[in-house]
């Protein structure tokens, strides 16, 4: 490189003479002497003696400097052909050449003049001026080119001089100027990779990631453009060496001759210096690209470090400010909740700063050249991740002695009033007799053998259990509880002296006097059960062909349902309703944090069947939407009826866009009970198909609730008018769920449902046809069974489906509504009436060319769906007009 680099190549280069050297007064032809001299031919040139000087000396020179250096030094052979010119040319061309020519000499042969006068002054003159030509070689005058061959063999002389050389002047140049083209190239290509490499290795590397990449690419794309221009130069070279050598390509008996084996020589070491140039440039960038690469890594990993680690500053900062431990069980609970949501919290950038470590490792094991800045970084990443950790477990274990201390003082306190309670119902008027006393006396005891479980037996040893979160305010509050303990023990033991002295056997009759029987204390207000209805409503929202879900059915049962409730009385009926609605909210909040919740929680990935990953909403549906409806506006809502009754109607009017949402969930429950089917027998869900069994099969839409408020509904009451509307909007979104739950098993439907308006009907009857299709009418009457279709009447489509059930896993029967026509609602007819059957009923299309005839179950269900159709029908007559 350093040679292409500090060298010329030529001294004067063919495109400099480009004009002299196409005259061809002088030829460098590529023939050598016997010894391997080059020989150089001065043909016959009529203005030779009219050449410049500078023209001749630039040919010449160039000419000279053409041949390698070892034929150079053997000296050159000169041939001058003047045989057709006079002896002044002769004379003209010896002294030009004697007094110009810059390389060696050997020979110099001169063809003189053929014809005689002129060869005879030329022999003369010779012999009278030799000594004026100041020639150190020989000159050597030849009568014809025979006499030349004697000196010179054929092979090596061009056509011209008898001999068989191929020479072409014009491609000579061709091939001379491309030589030196490319070896220009070669050169300047050379000084471009030893620039840029210079520059590259002066770059200092930037300090954040956007420059980095900018650096990088930029350099990447002087390096694409650079080995692009290498790719080119080789193909030039390659291209040139082809050229050279297509004599020989084309013909296997020539020959290239010396010059042309030298010009052979001179491309391959130029192609030779490429390629050594390009390895050296390969090397080096291949250095330079990686530390590019290690510094846009190392500027990744310090911008993301500066990120993770602000994250985690935040988060222990958090965590150090959660320093309370709770003074009741419901706020060590919220608290352990608040841990809780603060290490889930957390749990994304931890993983982020363990991944950030590991990365960062990994670059040390790849001999990063920042180990030095990269190792320190990793070390603090895992530090701060461990602190979190340890930390979080250490509050985990103060919140839960908190709890279990607090869970111990009440139930302590739970015990004393238990105690009170149970001391405080105990007639004295009963206890006057013998077997009063002794009934009395085993309650106390019986009573009296759950103090172990209850009560705080050893403070001394309590107090040292806790130690470690024995806040003043609860060690004052464990005292008081200690002390209640102590004087409800006393106050048992008391009663128990007394009534031991009543049971003893009297020695003489006594007269009781029965004192003023005491007030009776409050009872506990019973459970409240859940109503009849919770158990049916798995069959208003069950899937397509299961139970009685059918529309009559429905109303029928929640009619049912009122007729045997109507005798209960308001106030019970509001509050029994609020009641099992708590109870409803308590267990959907017991579904949501005990096991869709559950399913986020890192501990438990390994229990969660692969199935179940990231399907919680496909589980569970839009429950916690449910939830959150009923805990934070339903639940309050009906509370303020509990004084004004009346406007529980008005609670479900209300409401009755929100109460939608039941449709959603049923129709995700398809797909829902699928991953049930799947993945019940997985350990996870053991528990929780066991607690939620009755949310998803009977609590799914509050039936209940509309059930105890259609209880307290009168025929003579006020309010009846809207308590029934609250009825009907009940049972339309009843409805409305269960054609959902149909709509949804619809197969085979090319277009989207959703765009064919609302779903007004759905339901499966007997289907005749009878087409006319130009002159021919095709009649389906003819088939004495029927076929059985299922109908979907939209506002703009009405769908004829199949019906088909098939079992799953040996789990219930599947429904399944298999697309076979549909017809546009604008431009179908109707027949109300058909010949022969009361519940049969015609829709027909384009004219009559197509004629379905329909058959209901009940002449009821046959008036219904023409109802319907007739209002789809008028609607659209109206929008027309």
């Amino acid at each position: 490189t350093d040679e292409i680099m500090q060298q010329e190549i030529r001294p004067l280069v063919a495109v400099d003479i480009i004009e002299q050297l196409h005259r061809q007064f002088a030829i460098l032809s590529g023939g050598r002497g016997k010894d391997g001299a080059p020989i150089i031919t001065f043909p016959e040139f009529a203005g030779f003696s009219e050449i410049p000087d500078d023209d001749f000396l630039n040919v010449v020179t160039y000419l000279t400097s053409i041949p390698s250096l070892e034929a150079a030094s053997i000296g050159f052979i000169i041939i001058i052909d003047r045989r057709r010119d006079k002896w002044s040319a002769v004379k003209a061309s010896l002294t030009r050449i004697a007094g110009a020519f810059p390389g060696n000499l050997q020979l110099v042969f001169v063809l003189r003049p053929s014809r005689f006068i002129q060869r005879a002054i030329a022999d003369i003159g010779i012999k009278l001026y030799r000594d004026d030509f100041k020639m150190k070689v020989p000159i050597i005058m030849l009568n014809s080119v025979s006499d030349l061959h004697g000196y010179i063999d054929k092979s090596q002389l061009t056509r011209e001089l008898g001999g068989t050389l191929e020479y072409g002047h014009s491609q000579w140049i061709h091939h001379r100027t491309a030589i030196e083209n490319f070896a220009m190239t070669v050169k300047t290509t050379a000084q471009m990779l030893q620039s840029f490499g210079t520059d590259l290795a002066e770059t200092e590397l930037p300090n954040d990631v956007q420059c980095t990449e900018e650096l990088l690419s930029s350099h990447t794309e002087h390096h694409s453009k650079l080995k692009d221009e290498l790719k080119l130069a080789v193909k030039q070279g390659a291209t040139l060496l082809t050229c050279i050598r297509e004599p020989v390509t084309r013909s296997a008996n020539s020959k290239l001759s010396p010059d042309e084996l030298e010009n052979v020589a001179t491309v391959e070491r130029l192609l030779a210096q490429l390629d050594e140039t390009e390895k050296a440039f390969d090397q080096f960038w291949t250095k330079h690209h990686l530390k590019l690469e290690q510094c846009l890594q190392l500027r990744h990993f310090e911008h993301d470090f500066r990120e993770v680690k602000l994250t985690l500053d935040n988060l222990m900062e958090t965590q150090a400010g959660f320093a309370d431990i709770g003074d009741s069980v419901t706020r060590v609970e919220n608290l352990l909740k608040e841990q809780k949501h603060l290490e889930e919290k957390g749990q994304e950038p931890l993983e982020k700063a363990q991944s950030l470590a590991l990365h960062g490792e990994q670059l040390i094991q790849n001999n990063h050249y920042a180990v030095d800045s990269i190792r320190p970084k990793c070390v603090e990443l895992r530090r701060i991740c461990d602190d979190f950790t340890n930390e979080t477990k250490k509050k985990y274990d103060i919140l839960g002695k908190s709890l279990e201390l607090h869970k111990q003082l009440d139930k302590a306190s739970q015990w004393c009033e238990a105690g009170i309670y149970l001391l405080a119902s105990q007639a004295v008027d009963k206890c006057q007799s013998q077997e009063g006393a002794e009934t009395a006396l085993v309650e106390i005891e019986k009573f009296l053998v759950t103090a172990k479980e209850h009560q705080l037996s050893n403070p001394k040893e309590f107090y040292n259990q806790f130690d470690m979160i024995l806040t003043p305010e609860i060690k004052a509050n464990a005292q008081r509880i200690v002390q209640k303990l102590e004087d409800v023990q006393e106050m048992f033991d008391k009663r128990q002296v007394s009534l031991k002295k009543l049971a003893a056997k009297q020695t003489r009759p006594v007269q009781p006097v029965a004192p003023h029987p005491e007030s009776s204390p409050k009872r506990a207000s019973p459970k409240i059960t859940r109503p009849a209805a919770v158990e049916y409503l798995g069959q208003f929202c069950g899937a397509p062909g299961r139970g009685p879900a059918a529309q009559n059915g429905n109303h029928a049962l929640v009619q049912g349902l009122i007729e045997k409730c109507i005798s209960k009385s308001q106030g019970h009926i509001i509050n029994e309703l609020i009641e099992t609605e708590r109870v409803y909210v308590e267990e959907l909040q017991s579904i949501i944090e005990g096991y869709a919740s559950e399913m986020d929680n890192p501990n438990l990935v390994h229990l969660i069947p692969s199935a179940l990953q990231n399907k919680k909403e496909v589980l569970f549906g839009n429950l916690p939407e449910i939830y959150y409806f009923h805990n934070r506006i339903f639940l309050k809502e009906i509370e303020n009826c509990i004084e004004n009754p009346e406007l529980l109607a008005r609670c479900f009017l209300k409401r009755k866009e929100d109460l939608q949402i039941y449709e959603k969930y049923c129709q995700n429950k398809p797909r829902s009970e699928a991953l049930w089917r799947q993945c019940g027998d997985s350990i996870f869900f053991q528990d929780c198909l066991t607690m939620s069994s009755g949310i998803r099969s009977s609590q799914v839409f509050p039936v209940s609730f509309f059930n105890q408020e259609m209880l307290k509904c009168s025929k003579n009451s006020e309010g009846t008018a809207e308590l029934e509307e609250a009825l009907a909007t009940v049972l339309d979104i009843i409805k409305s769920v269960n054609d959902s739950m149909h709509q949804i098993a619809i197969t085979g439907y090319e277009g989207d449902v959703s765009e064919l308006g609302k779903l007004l009907m759905q339901g499966s009857f007997n289907v005749w046809t009878d087409h006319k299709k130009g002159h021919n009418k095709v009649k389906d009457l003819a088939r004495f069974k029927p076929m059985q279709r299922h109908l979907f009447l939209y506002t703009k489509m009405l769908l004829f489906c199949k019906k088909r059930e098939e079992n799953t896993d040996g789990h219930e029967k599947t429904a399944s509504y298999s697309f076979k026509n549909s017809l546009k609602m604008s431009t179908v007819g109707i027949t109300e009436n058909v010949k022969g059957d009361n519940k049969k009923f015609e829709i027909w299309y384009n004219g009559r060319e197509e004629v379905y005839i329909i058959q209901a179950s009940s002449v009821e269900l046959k008036n219904t769906w023409i109802s319907e159709i007739r209002k789809v029908l008028t609607g659209q007559l109206e929008a027309c007009r």
